[in-house]
């Protein structure tokens, strides 16, 4: 399996990060920090790809892109 990309950006109403990702339907997630955030990914990702039909590996690569705040 190739590395997946996820996106994470700050919404600042809720003052939480939100991540998600075109690579793994249904993948969207929150934390109150980017270093919670990537926990929940380790987990989130692999469980989401095999509820897709997908065989994958328990450590699935990935990549967290920050969106700048401004622009989110």
């Amino acid at each position: 399996m190739s590395q997946v990309v996820v996106t994470a950006f700050r919404d600042v109403e809720a003052e939480v990060w939100v991540a998600e990702s075109d690579d793994v339907p249904g993948l969207i997630t929150e934390a109150d920090t980017l270093e919670l955030l990537i926990p929940k990914l380790k987990v989130l990702i692999p469980e989401l790809l095999e509820a897709n039909g997908l065989e994958v590996p328990n450590d699935v690569p990935f990549t967290l892109e920050v969106k700048d705040v401004a622009h989110a």
